[in-house]
Order: structure tokens, then sequence, then C-alpha cells
């Protein structure tokens, strides 16, 4: 589980890092401009990023999967090896499919507008810069994310299935609490990274949404989660319980010592 948490932690940094610094940039200088390749390059590690921690969300809802549904084969099912296999998996697999697909991004004309409409480098954006036929592009576009979202999704919902399965089978309500809280903060992870790309990118075509509300899931998207995830995943260590007890404690005490001067 370690692991899986370091290469999560690895990924909300760089996924991060991807994207803010350059938007930053751009807005305390007001110059609001990108070069090609800056926008290439942005463009392939989000993706990639992205796209990899999909599969690692699902690698940990299989881990969660073996430590609830055979307890007893955990230590020989998820070996080292296994777990170090699916982290390195995760991030070699999404980082070679997404070369063909900035390739082909890269290769288009763009003799429209050279605004993009996003604080980062959107692959929609883009393509909407072009004034080209984007219809195969679109098609492959369409491939890529029933592979890398369609997919990883499928196989978490299968793992979470057997997992509630298995908790509802427990008789003792106390059992059942404790195996559901072994699994509770990869569950939050999970709804709320799967819900914000939905919002983004599953969302019907109408006219009640627009540019300024792709910005907005894409901003909760890029920069929330990767800061709650730390906090998360935290909640469940007991010498950070402690610590926000205490901290909450004499939170109060000085209230009330406030209170009892005025």
């Amino acid at each position: 589980m370690y692991l899986f948490l370091s290469n999560l932690s690895i990924l909300d940094i760089c996924c991060t890092s991807a994207t803010f610094p350059k938007m930053l940039h751009n807005f305390f200088t007001q110059s609001k401009s990108i070069s090609f390749h800056e926008c290439m390059t942005q463009l392939f590690f989000f993706q990639s990023l992205t796209g990899t921690e999909l599969f690692l969300l699902t690698a940990m809802a299989y881990d969660r999967y073996v430590a609830i549904c055979n307890p007893l084969c955990y230590s020989l099912i998820m070996k080292k090896s296994v777990c170090v296999l699916l982290a390195a998996g995760s991030w070699v697999i999404i980082f070679l499919g997404e070369l063909p697909l900035i390739a082909m991004i890269s290769q288009l004309p763009y003799c429209a507008s050279m605004e993009i409409n996003h604080f980062f480098c959107d692959p929609f954006a883009l393509i909407k810069l072009s004034c080209s036929d984007t219809h195969e592009l679109s098609i492959l576009i369409f491939i890529e994310g029933t592979f890398v979202i369609f997919i990883p999704f499928l196989l978490t919902l299968i793992s979470y299935i057997f997992i509630i399965s298995s908790i509802l089978r427990i008789r003792c309500m106390e059992g059942r609490c404790k195996t559901f809280s072994t699994c509770s903060s990869h569950l939050t992870s999970v709804t709320l990274f799967y819900g914000t790309i939905m919002c983004i990118y599953m969302r019907p075509t109408s006219s009640m949404y627009s540019p300024a509300q792709d910005k907005l899931f894409s901003l909760l998207f890029t920069g929330l989660i990767p800061m709650l995830n730390p906090i998360i995943y935290s909640l469940r260590n007991q010498e950070i319980k402690n610590t926000l007890g205490r901290i909450r404690g004499k939170t109060r005490m000085l209230i009330n010592w406030q209170c009892f001067l005025l």
C-alpha cells in the first residue's frame, strides 16, 4: 500500500508541476504566452500523468480487493515484485501510449486563432484551433479515452463490487466498519478523481455549459484533488488524528480564553 501511495504522491506533484508553474508565471507577468514546444511538452506530461494516475488507482483498488476478499493469501498474491510491476506498468503503458496522440496533435495546421481558450494546453482546446479536418483525430481520442478512462473505471468498479459484497457478508457491524475503513480513503480519492473527469469530458453538449465551466472543473482537477489526496490518506494515520485532536483542543481553549477576557 505504501509503495502505491508513494507513487500517487509523486504523480500528484508532477501533475501539478506540469500546469501550475506556467499558469502562475503568466498570471504574475501578464504575458499569457507559451511556445509551441512548451505547449506540446505540457500536453504530453499532463495527459500521461493523468492516465497513469487512473491506472495506479486501479492497481490500488485491486490491492484492496485482495486484502479484503483474500486476506490469507494477500502476502502471496501482492508480493513486492507484483506491486512494483503494477506501479511501473502504470507509468510505462500510458507514457508510451500517449506518444502517437501527441504526435498527431502537434502535426495539425493551426492557421486559425492562436489563442488557447484555457489556462493550460488542453487537447480539446487545441483541436478547436485547427483549420483541418479533425474527424480521425477525434476518433483516436475517443478510443484512447475509452482505454485510459473506461477500462480502469470498469476494473475499479468490479473490485469494489466484490469488496462491498464481502463486507456485507460480515455479521458484526464493528467488523464491517473496520473492514470498510481500510478502503475508505482510496474510495474517496477515486470518487473525486472520476467525478471531476466525468464533469469535464463526459458531459452532454448543450448551451448550459461554457468554456468557463470547463476551466473551473479543470482547475479543481489539476489543483484541488492533488492537494486533498495527502489529507485524505493521512486521516487514517493515528498519529495524524492525535495531532489534529491536540490542535483542536488548543484552539478550543484559546477561543474560550478570549471569550472569557471579553
